[in-house]
């Protein structure tokens, strides 16, 4: 089966969040599976951009209505022994360093969708799949079914995986003259609520949608910014297939960004290696439990809390913590996450930005990871963690409900259930008890450890999922 991945992020090449990760390991498996996947990105002017070396496959023009622009699909030079990528440039749209947050977001995905069935069609590429990720190329249905311009890939079943229905990626109908001409009956699989919504769209036009964990597909009918309606009228063509993680790359035993590689026979001594650099590279008592957060500072992940539940953990447990923050978002939050280190010294530090080096090195050592996520569609952070021995505390939404599991009930992490600070707080002082407990502690990473999130399962239940549209169709 040919499938083609189009994404507006692929890990490495740009990331945001886990939507990299994921697009970045899905099609490596399916390829080892004997499929042929292949993956499709917009060209950004960053760093891998820069440092790698490129060959034009197609060149051509395309038109959003009256608007013209070049664009090349290019793709990389050095063999890709997971699976061939290419990138869609087009100057003046994404000739940028970062992914979104431009005014003109809505013309540079819609252009990016637009090149990518153009080149299909215009080359005489006929995919069997075409997987859509997101938003951002929640057009690519529509198109495929209804317009005239790409009837030579009607055959080409389409699937769009919600990572986040949060983000719509909704704009005016006075922009429907973007697209190319399709019959004016068909305009309604475009709208919701009086908007054009690429999400929307792709819900009601795709043969199959999928969401990133099996709580998160429930929790979407009743809480999806105003998809709830729609998303459960679609149940029927929906499933929620779990997230892995890449293994190879998230490998304790052989990460070259750790600097104390470790197994799990070598788990203690190791991980107290990195966590002793960590906590001189950052001022900190290595002694004591470490707590860190990982992540995004926005409300969706609880990050708006965090200034508080510092600030309470350490009125109550003094000097007995360190807490460490990495990312980097909302700039009140930053602030005030910033501000605190003059309070806490010598046992709360946070670091601004994204650093994957980094974020690897506090899987490599800290204790506890927090994750008081109001909004967490699947979640690889927990996953990353368990494989490094680090114990999860999280609440039970989304696919942190469906991975860890509370020491309580005889698992592997601390879990709560409101995201709000004195479930978080309680989950510390349980957290401090575990920790105390060295016998415990020991038994509960290790364990952690021993959990399989690999990609090789997830990967045979999205063939399964594609499988079961040839048969419905043979059905009709």
């Amino acid at each position: 089966m040919q499938i083609f991945h189009l994404s507006a992020e692929c890990f490495p090449e740009a990331k945001v969040g886990g939507l990299a990760d994921v697009v970045g390991a899905l099609p490596k498996y399916q390829n080892r599976s004997g499929h042929l996947a292949k993956v499709i990105i917009p060209g950004y002017a960053n760093k891998f951009r820069n440092e790698n070396e490129f060959e034009t496959v197609y060149a051509a023009m395309l038109s959003l209505g009256s608007l013209k622009f070049y664009y090349q699909i290019i793709k990389e030079k050095k063999v890709n022994p997971d699976f061939e990528l290419y990138l869609i440039e087009i100057p003046g749209l994404f000739d940028r360093p970062e992914i979104y947050a431009y005014q003109d977001d809505t013309e540079r995905f819609t252009a990016f969708q637009i090149a990518f069935l153009d080149w299909l069609t215009n080359n005489k590429i006929q995919p069997d799949l075409i997987h859509c990720h997101d938003h951002h190329t929640g057009l690519v249905p529509f198109m495929v079914k209804y317009c005239p311009s790409y009837k030579k890939l009607a055959q080409a079943k389409t699937v769009i995986t919600i990572h986040n229905a949060q983000y719509q990626g909704e704009f005016p109908f006075e922009k429907i003259k973007y697209l190319p001409d399709f019959p004016v009956a068909k305009s309604g699989f475009l709208e919701w609520n009086g908007l054009i919504n690429p999400l929307a769209s792709a819900i009601k036009c795709a043969d199959l949608i999928t969401t990133v964990s099996p709580t998160y597909l429930q929790e979407m009918r009743h809480a999806a910014n105003g998809l709830e309606s729609l998303l459960d009228f679609q149940k029927d063509k929906s499933i929620g297939i779990l997230n892995g993680i890449d293994t190879e790359v998230w490998n304790p035993e052989t990460d070259p960004l750790l600097e104390f590689n470790f197994t799990m026979k070598t788990l203690k001594s190791g991980r107290l290696k990195n966590k002793k650099q960590l906590c001189k590279a950052y001022n900190l008592e290595d002694s004591k439990p470490l707590f860190a957060f990982i992540g995004r500072l926005v409300g969706e992940k609880g990050a708006d809390l965090l200034p508080q539940i510092c600030s309470l953990a350490f009125q109550t447990h003094g000097k007995d913590i360190n807490i460490f923050i990495l990312g980097s978002g909302d700039k009140v939050v930053e602030s005030s996450l910033t501000g605190m280190q003059n309070f806490y010294h010598g046992n709360y530090n946070v670091h601004i930005g994204y650093n994957e080096k980094l974020a690897h090195a506090v899987y490599g050592s800290a204790d506890f990871l927090l994750m008081p996520s109001r909004v967490e569609p699947c979640g690889l952070n927990q996953m990353y963690a368990l494989r490094y021995g680090t114990v999860p505390m999280v609440r039970r939404t989304g696919g942190l409900k469906d991975t860890v599991l509370d020491i309580g009930d005889g698992g592997f992490g601390i879990c709560h259930d409101q995201a709000n600070v004195s479930d978080v707080l309680h989950s510390i002082n349980r957290a401090i008890g575990l920790f105390s407990d060295a016998r415990k502690f020991d038994s509960v990473r290790k364990t952690a450890m021993k959990i399989d999130h690999s990609w090789e399962q997830v990967a045979i239940k999205y063939t399964t999922a594609y499988e079961s549209l040839k048969v419905k169709k043979h059905e009709k």
